[in-house]
């Protein structure tokens, strides 16, 4: 083992943020301290009948424990745990109940923390100027010591050998705030480390997270693919009708200005709840999403587009449910755009409103290639909608056609 070796730990940097660490623990307890002493004069004194001290010790005593178990206290010590020690904690939940196993290990920690704390604070202010002293007067400096003063077994006017215990000194205290860092860094997981309950309540979070942004990317992915294929067909339909039809193409372009900038505002609209869930902002009121009460401008756009659409609808579409109104929109949607892509001929839509539910089913002509594909993306973002409701689709190739079916319960309140 090298020389560099050996001092490694009394010039690293975690070493002094470590130490800052257990100094602020220091400071933590010197109220503790000050408390301690006032009330050992206070029982200690003739002129206090003994009753009052030990009545106000106890009462004293419960206001310096309550903060220990507090919650507050936890959080504060994992920020300086995070910041000072480098220990990858997870930040507390909010509002979630801390158990009483969670408590006791804090406070344990929380008295740890104050205990070494008090300690490298009275090395700090007693050892280590009496050290600086010694290896002042070994380097020459007049450190203005006279021949009666000692340091218990050290003579500060016998240079040498106080020097070199002074060296010693310094050499020891940063060995013990690397020790006592280490120390604390290894131990802060342990106790102010996630319960099990939190850790259940954070994936759980987590979850819904995840679901969010998946929703949101189902969001965007129908109703920007829409826009797009709508587009597509329009600008294809004008360009080759463009000499011929000039009010075709007319109402082509304009079509395509309409989808792009509904796509648009959904584009926006999704960005910017990503950006306030990532910022941990709450996300801002968003604006009205589509719904079956759209169902014929929906098929409208997609007949501007070209598309041959059969649509026939049963029942009273706004007897249903926001949620299931609105994930049968999409579902409509995301049939169609795909009936565009792959599809050749028309299109039947079928959507019912039975008393058990929502259905919706779709058939038309694709090609031999896009029956192979299964759907892809789109399918998918279709089977999760319905999964998420409790559905069911069906969705495959019947010979020369494709068709999806889709079921949503949708329980409705009777009429009194």
């Amino acid at each position: 083992m090298t020389v560099r070796a050996v001092f490694a730990p009394l010039v690293r940097g975690s070493t002094w943020r470590r130490a800052v660490f257990l100094l602020l623990g220091g400071v933590l307890a010197l109220p503790y301290v000050l408390l301690a002493v006032a009330f050992t004069q206070l029982v200690t004194s003739s002129e206090v009948p003994r009753p009052l001290g030990f009545g106000l010790l106890l009462v004293g005593a419960g206001l310096a424990v309550v903060p220990v178990f507090l919650a507050g206290s936890r959080a504060l010590e994992i920020a300086a745990a995070r910041a000072l020690l480098a220990v990858d904690l997870p930040e507390p939940l909010p509002g979630h109940r801390v158990d009483r196993e969670t408590r006791l290990r804090s406070a344990l920690w929380i008295a740890m923390h104050l205990g070494t704390g008090a300690a490298v604070l009275f090395a700090a202010i007693s050892a280590f100027p009496m050290a600086l002293v010694f290896v002042a007067g070994l380097a020459g400096l007049d450190v203005g010591a006279v021949s009666d003063e000692r340091f218990g077994p050290f003579d500060p006017a016998r240079p040498v050998p106080a020097g070199l215990a002074g060296v010693a000194v310094l050499v020891a205290l940063g060995y013990a705030m690397a020790g006592l860092g280490a120390l604390a860094a290894s131990m802060a997981p342990v106790l102010l480390g996630p319960a099990q309950a939190e850790r259940i309540a954070a994936l759980e979070a987590r979850a819904v997270r995840l679901a969010e942004r998946n929703r949101l990317a189902r969001e965007l992915h129908d109703s920007v693919g829409h826009a797009l294929t709508v587009a597509t067909l329009q600008a294809g339909a004008a360009r080759e009708l463009l000499d011929t039809d000039p009010e075709f193409s007319r109402r082509a372009l304009r079509a395509i200005e309409e989808t792009s900038r509904r796509a648009m505002d959904d584009l926006d609209q999704v960005l910017g709840l990503l950006r306030e869930t990532d910022s941990g902002q709450r996300p801002a009121p968003t604006a009205p999403q589509p719904t079956l009460a759209g169902l014929d401008g929906l098929v409208t756009a997609a007949r501007a587009a070209g598309l041959v659409v059969e649509s026939r609808v049963g029942g009273p579409l706004d007897a249903l449910p926001a949620v299931v109104s609105r994930e049968g929109y999409r579902i409509v949607q995301e049939g169609l755009t795909n009936a565009a892509r792959h599809g050749r001929g028309p299109v039947t839509l079928r959507v019912a409103v039975p008393p058990e539910g929502l259905e919706i089913e779709l058939v038309n002509a694709v090609r031999g290639a896009a029956r192979a594909t299964g759907g892809g993306r789109g399918l998918d973002g279709m089977r999760e909608r319905v999964l998420l409701l409790g559905g069911r689709l069906d969705a495959g190739p019947q010979g020369e056609r494709w068709r999806v079916r889709a079921t949503l319960p949708a329980p409705r309140e009777e009429s009194g």
